[in-house]
């Protein structure tokens, strides 16, 4: 009797191809991922590729939304603390120890060649440090606006491991991470044993912004706390400057 042929079937053959392109992208960097070398180190033929992800272009998303996904994963279970800066702390130090780990996909989700682009695994991880970085905001510790801050620590962020991605594991210094962050963390929120209550009007600005949109009683109209945040980031951020 012939034996019975199993069936891939498309979800099946999107996995394979899928963890080949990203042994390929972390082995070889993104010029590693051609439709071809993909195929041939999944076992499928070109087409098949074509049919899931329609171009070489989304096979790039797709692969970056799947390595991506277990480092969101860990941001999302992250545990929230009464200590919001080293939450933060710790968010960096993940965020950091991802992208050195697996730079050809930190490239392709954070590096975009379009203005104005970004995948959204990599967008879901700014809205996480926003949301961090607002908690901050929360205890009255922020010396300018969330918005401002949020974009200063990515920044930071970005540079940082872009920087590092270009030296090699034994030349790069242990020590300068945490140096990066300490310094963003200084420059974007008050820190030290002082930190306890707001103690200035960055603070004090913010604390209120956040305190405001989480309000759910009704007192102001969507129209009224949109304005009045705009006010306060004027304020946080004029102040901070």
């Amino acid at each position: 009797m012939e034996a019975r042929r199993t069936r891939t079937t498309g979800a099946e053959t999107a996995e394979k191809v899928l963890e080949a392109a990203a042994d390929l992208l972390n082995s070889g960097g993104v010029g590693a991922v051609s439709t071809r070398a993909v195929a041939a180190a999944a076992g499928v033929q070109p087409p098949a590729i074509y049919r899931q992800f329609g171009d070489k272009q989304g096979l790039l998303d797709a692969v970056t939304g799947f390595v991506l996904h277990n480092y969101l994963q860990d941001k999302r279970r992250a545990v929230v603390t009464n200590d919001p800066l080293q939450d933060l702390r710790d968010s960096w130090d993940l965020h950091v120890d991802f992208g050195l780990t697996h730079p050809g996909c930190y490239i392709l989700a954070y590096v975009q060649p379009q203005p104005g682009t970004m995948p959204a695994p990599a967008r879901e991880s700014l809205v996480i440090l926003r949301q961090l970085i607002a908690r901050i905001g929360e205890y009255g510790l922020l010396r300018m606006s969330v918005k401002r801050a949020t974009e200063v620590m990515h920044g930071a962020a970005l540079g940082y491991v872009l920087s590092q991605i270009r030296v090699t594991p034994e030349e790069r210094d242990p020590q300068l991470s945490e140096i990066v962050r300490e310094s963003t963390l200084a420059a974007i929120a008050t820190v030290g044993p002082q930190h306890a209550a707001p103690s200035d009007l960055p603070g004090r600005a913010v604390a209120l912004r956040e305190s405001l949109l989480s309000d759910a009683d009704g007192a102001l109209t969507p129209a009224e706390k949109s304005m009045m945040a705009e006010w306060l980031d004027r304020l946080a951020d004029r102040a901070g400057s």
